[in-house]
């Protein structure tokens, strides 16, 4: 075509640049920003970072509050000797914690399994009063044996060949073993165990401030073991130095620093919040919550199933629209066929031609692929920050050749545009409310099914109880006493242990569906078809009035 040109405009990316101070590049985003292209022009590793979450007040930390301490710091640097930010105290302290991750009971107890096989394991119930001085000879060798679990889980998400799916059980000591004795989870990496972009943006900035401490303040370095020991790992990482290198970062060699971790873990299904220790008013349990709730009219009950026996016909349909396609057991993929059942129904219920239908946290598509398939004539949009598994969701997609799906690689909160029906299938937390959110904010209906309620919290953006009528009842912490709980479904539990959790499900949604319906929706909760599909087998359901 005439006034085309042939060759492509070439780009241009302008940084700002003040000044240089040993090798520090200011502003020092400017020092972040090179590192993080440097990285990302990788062939060999695959690219694995999470964008910032405004709901996320420990990402903020890494991303936003801690490189503006660390500048300061520098700054002061040249002339005097600074004070420790607080912010890398509070890092260090937040590397001292336990990891909370979506399954982590899962891996937690591969984590005992590995301990047990190297003669490691943690004490069992019974024996926890042994001495201190026998769980500090251990340390070392339950160190080495834990480590090696997380750091295999953390590096096998940074590889392109993705590691085939183990469907082997763990063995039934370790299937029936108690939640409080099965060990936590370290720190592999700044957000966990996972490398992020709080990784890319943190390593220029603990560098240069290691740099100043070793120089002038060497003996503080024995206060940051966690942080040093964090600096060491991240080089392991593909592609780290080379990256570095070519940003004139040159890592340091620091002394092997004591680590007390595994002793400082507060056990994670033992010890309450302090806020509710520090609370004489506190109302604690779920029985003692769930019975305040009823005396002023709030049950638990669970909207009918609108079609509880329908089902695709799987048998007939293609195979890249089934789960058994992708990477599961046999097992878990026919209960991923009958959550998808569920789903598949209650939106094909509403939707028209001509629709536009989000599938939020898409995953590899199991949700948006059916939808798009079983709805020609309606848009389908899959929206996940993972790029793996977009990538499995477009190959799907091409497959079966069709033309009315478009893929978007984002966190939910940045999505903007206009829609008629929102999906989610085990959106985690709060990603939930999320999806709930920007369904009401567009006036669109949605067909959301919960998940990880125990990691439901306030946040910036939302605040529990949510809806005005469970305020009026219960304070935060009863609420959260309710998620708590209503984590407690898996299937090694105990029955009456699981009916309880799931009544205290069935609460904590029947409050998101009232904010909904405070707005102007009319909400329904219905519980899936056949139960044993999930765990989390709730389905909160909302068309605008």
């Amino acid at each position: 075509m005439k006034g085309i040109k042939k060759s492509l405009t070439e780009e241009y990316l302008y940084l700002d640049f003040s000044h240089q101070i040993e090798g520090c590049i200011f502003p020092l985003h400017t020092s972040v920003t090179l590192f993080l292209l440097s990285y990302c022009d990788c062939k060999i590793f695959k690219v694995c970072l999470v964008l910032t979450r405004e709901v996320s007040q420990w990402t903020r930390l890494c991303e936003l509050t801690i490189p503006s301490a660390i500048e300061n710091f520098l700054k002061e640097s040249s002339d005097q000797h600074p004070a420790i930010p607080a912010e890398i105290l509070q890092l260090e302290e937040k590397l001292r914690e336990p990891v909370r991750v979506h399954n982590d009971d899962k891996l937690r107890r591969q984590k005992l399994k590995q301990q047990q096989a190297a003669g490691a394991a943690p004490p069992l119930a019974k024996e926890k009063t042994e001495s201190k001085v026998h769980r500090r000879e251990t340390s070392e060798e339950l160190d080495s044996s834990s480590k090696s679990l997380e750091l295999k889980v953390a590096f096998s998400k940074l590889t392109v060949q993705e590691e085939p799916a183990t469907t082997n059980r763990e063995p039934p000591h370790i299937r029936k073993a108690k939640a409080s004795d099965l060990p936590p989870l370290e720190h592999v990496f700044a957000e966990g165990l996972y490398f992020t972009l709080a990784d890319i943006v943190l390593l220029p900035c603990i560098h240069h401030f290691l740099l100043i401490i070793c120089k002038k303040l060497s003996e503080k370095l024995v206060e940051f073991p966690l942080l040093s020991a964090w600096y060491q790992r991240i080089q392991e990482v593909p592609r780290v130095k080379t990256a570095a290198s070519q940003c004139g970062i040159h890592f340091l060699r620091l002394p092997e620093l004591l680590t007390t971790s595994n002793e400082q873990h507060p056990n994670l299904n033992e010890v309450p919040g302090t806020e509710e220790q520090n609370d004489p008013s506190f109302i604690g349990g779920p029985r003692p919550t769930m019975t305040k709730l009823m005396e002023k009219g709030i049950e638990v009950m669970f909207s009918p199933h609108p079609c509880p026996t329908w089902t695709l016909d799987w048998n007939s349909l293609p195979a890249a629209v089934s789960p058994k396609e992708g990477k599961m057991s046999c097992d878990r993929a026919l209960r991923k066929q009958q959550q998808l059942n569920n789903l598949v129904y209650l939106v094909t219920n509403q939707a028209k031609p001509g629709d536009r239908i989000v599938d939020f946290c898409s995953g590899g598509g199991h949700v948006g692929i059916v939808l798009a398939y079983m709805l020609p004539s309606c848009q389908i949009t899959l929206i996940e920050n993972k790029e793996l598994s977009l990538i499995r969701a477009k190959k799907r997609s091409d497959e079966l050749g069709l033309s009315n799906v478009w893929f978007i690689q984002a966190n939910m909160e940045y999505f903007t545009g206009m829609f008629n029906i929102g999906v989610a299938l085990h959106a985690c937390g709060v990603a939930t409310d999320m999806v709930i959110e920007l369904c009401i904010k567009t006036r669109a209906s949605f067909v959301t099914c919960p998940c990880c309620y125990g990691f439901i919290q306030n946040t910036s953006k939302f605040n529990f109880p949510k809806s005005e009528q469970f305020k009026k009842i219960l304070s935060h912490k009863e609420h959260m006493i309710l998620c708590r709980f209503a984590d407690q479904t898996a299937v090694q539990l105990p029955p009456q242990r699981r009916l309880v959790g799931k009544q205290c499900m069935c609460l904590v949604d029947l409050d998101r569906a009232r904010a909904a319906e405070e707005r102007g929706y009319c909400v329904q909760v219905i519980s899936m078809e056949p139960e044993s599909c999930s765990p989390k087998n709730n389905v909160i359901v909302g068309v605008p009035i």
